[in-house]
């Protein structure tokens, strides 16, 4: 890997540009990084009833998640193992009993079995078990399924639980939260013409926060130093004088979710899940990133505002509290797709450099070509 030299200490080197456009460096890490780990699916209250489904692009694989006449959550690759037909084409959807394939009408229930099929009960040989759909690791966390394609997947409580650990110092503090129990409030979905590193690094620093997000350093007024809540373990950016809520203009919120301690009750915490996952912890919601890339310069991105049920329920309006974060999200978007172009410039070729406020970027690059075998 050829880097920028440098011939000041206060500076670190960045990846080269090729790292956020070159398609082979992208198909690397669909399947060194995101074919791996564990990936963020879905919601789980999205399946709300058996039969419920959704499919999700992970690496090079399509994944269906489906519900279960029995209540659990499954997930397989949407392949039929027939020919290799797509099973479900739908993005989302419903079925009452079965998926079946509309190319030779190859059916299996919810829990992956084949049932089903043209002339088979001719074939008294085929084991249908056998031949069920290829199952895909899947646990819950946070309210969410997350998934994992590897033979043998990685610990979740080290690579997945360890994240928030290693962020908040403390195994309960996000448990405070109670993210599982809390309700889908507002989602939007972002398509942003960037490569999926460009903005896991605008994430991890606030160096640009008094450059381009006025309203979030109104509300958080450290922001405006540079330095990121993420920089220091257990640390929470406290909200500013005269401000009563995580809100686009301070004002009030819905009340403190009730199991978070009154020290957490001004507080921003903000927590990377690598690879593609961002949670954002205030004291009356919590917002939740998950990204979905899928190309070398493409990324979906949807993020979920979670608020307690009560509050949902109510038909309370979420307008001030889901703006400030949406604005931040449009804000980061449109730098990150400013940034993308010149990453194939001979200006990047050997790559840029890190401030000491974003020095800690430079972890997830080598742990980024400790993934790639580099």
């Amino acid at each position: 890997m050829t880097t920028i030299p440098l011939s000041s200490p206060s500076l670190l080197a960045t990846l080269p540009g090729r790292y956020y456009t070159d398609p082979e460096i992208f198909r690397q890490e669909q399947r060194h990084v995101f074919e791996s780990m564990w990936f963020c699916a879905v919601r789980s209250a999205d399946l709300d009833r058996p039969g419920a489904f959704r499919t999700v692009q992970v690496g090079r694989e399509n994944v269906i998640i489906t519900r279960t006449r029995a209540g659990g959550l499954r997930a397989f690759l949407n392949i039929c193992r027939h020919r290799g037909a797509r099973l479900c084409l739908e993005e989302s959807g419903q079925v009452r009993r079965n998926l079946r394939c509309p190319y030779h009408a190859w059916t299996y229930d919810l829990d992956g079995r084949l049932v089903a099929a043209p002339n088979l009960t001719k074939m008294p040989d085929v084991d249908r078990a056998a031949y069920g759909l290829v199952r895909v690791a899947l646990r819950e966390w946070l309210g969410y399924a997350w998934v994992c394609l590897a033979d043998t997947p990685p610990s979740f409580e080290e690579t997945v639980r360890g994240a928030a650990v290693e962020r908040l110092g403390d195994p309960a503090a996000i448990e405070h939260y109670g993210a599982e129990n809390l309700t889908l409030g507002r989602r939007v979905g972002y398509d942003v013409r960037a490569n999926w590193k460009l903005i896991v690094e605008n994430f991890m620093e606030c160096y640009h926060c008094a450059t381009i997000h006025p309203e979030l350093t109104d509300v958080l007024p450290e922001f405006a130093r540079g330095y990121a809540a993420q920089y220091y373990v257990g640390h929470g950016a406290e909200f500013g004088e005269g401000v009563k809520g995580f809100t686009v203009d301070g004002s009030e919120g819905f009340g403190r979710l009730p199991e978070v301690p009154e020290g957490q009750d001004r507080r921003y915490y903000a927590i990377t899940v690598k690879p593609t996952v961002f949670v954002n912890l205030v004291p009356d919601h919590v917002i939740l990133h998950r990204m979905f890339p899928l190309a070398e310069d493409r990324t979906v991105v949807e993020c979920d505002w979670l608020y307690a049920p009560d509050v949902v329920a109510s038909g309370a309006d979420l307008s001030r509290s889901v703006e400030l974060f949406h604005r931040v999200n449009t804000q980061d978007f449109a730098a990150c797709e400013r940034t993308q172009p010149a990453m194939s410039s001979r200006a990047y070729r050997a790559g840029g450099v890190l401030v000491p406020a974003e020095h800690h970027i430079g972890v997830f690059h080598e742990w980024l070509l400790e993934r790639l075998g580099e």
